[in-house]
């Protein structure tokens, strides 16, 4: 099937995941990974209506943005930066991107802001929570996030939008479901200690009807869009 045919079966499926949860479906912002894909990808999916893409690899990212741009100068499109940021690679990051998903350190945050271009808006920003203590996981372990998001919140080309999570694989729903209940629980203790937030960017193939069933409001699907990668190129 062609990109367009692939983005109408996920967006029905976001659709309808959306529903059995009493929620609306305009509430559920689909982020198309394209990492690995070129950009004839992303404009394919472009022109089907997708405007949000999401990006791994940095220099990967940096190029095919300025590539795109180059082929169809009058898409609108917003850029996701959602791998981890080693603390010297955050300028190409602040001068690219529209959000960025995985900030877990107040270093990286800190280089964000002073690094954002004074001719662009604030970064969109979601700290990233280490939901499933894994050793081997990025992101902040829970107790901590207070403080991040309040550091965070305080930086003035940032703007904290909300919590990012990528728990380890379960099998089934309630397993699945459990990391995006806390991650939504924490949500609302930020809430409670005055820090006000929008966005859950939670759920990817495997788990999306569970994240969105728990509040998602971005979720990352990649292969179900653009097909199966090829990390060898």
């Amino acid at each position: 099937m062609s990109i367009a045919q692939n983005l109408h079966q996920v967006r029905q499926a976001i659709a309808d995941a959306a529903r059995r949860a009493g929620r609306d479906p305009a509430g559920v912002l689909l982020l198309a990974v394209s990492k690995t894909f070129g950009a004839d990808a992303v404009i394919a999916a472009a022109d089907a209506g997708q405007r949000a893409f999401g990006e791994n690899y940095l220099q990967e990212a940096v190029d095919k943005i300025a590539q795109v741009r180059a082929l169809r100068p009058e898409l609108a499109l917003d850029w996701h930066f959602i791998g981890p940021i080693q603390s010297n690679k955050t300028r190409p990051v602040a001068e690219h991107f529209d959000w960025v998903h995985a900030v877990d350190r107040e270093k990286i945050a800190r280089r964000l802001s002073e690094q954002r271009p004074a001719h662009l808006p604030p970064v969109n920003i979601c700290l990233q929570v280490n939901v499933s203590g894994e050793a081997s996981k990025s992101g902040i372990a829970p107790g901590d996030l207070l403080s991040l998001a309040q550091a965070v919140a305080a930086l003035p080309n940032l703007k904290l939008r909300g919590l990012m999570a990528i728990p380890e694989p379960a099998d089934d729903e309630p397993a699945q479901r459990q990391p995006f209940a806390q991650l939504r629980e924490l949500q609302q203790q930020l809430r409670s200690a005055g820090i006000n937030t929008d966005t859950l960017s939670m759920g990817m193939s495997a788990d999306m009807a569970p994240a969105i069933a728990e509040g998602a409001t971005i979720v990352r699907i990649g292969t179900a869009i653009f097909g199966k990668r090829d990390y060898a190129k």
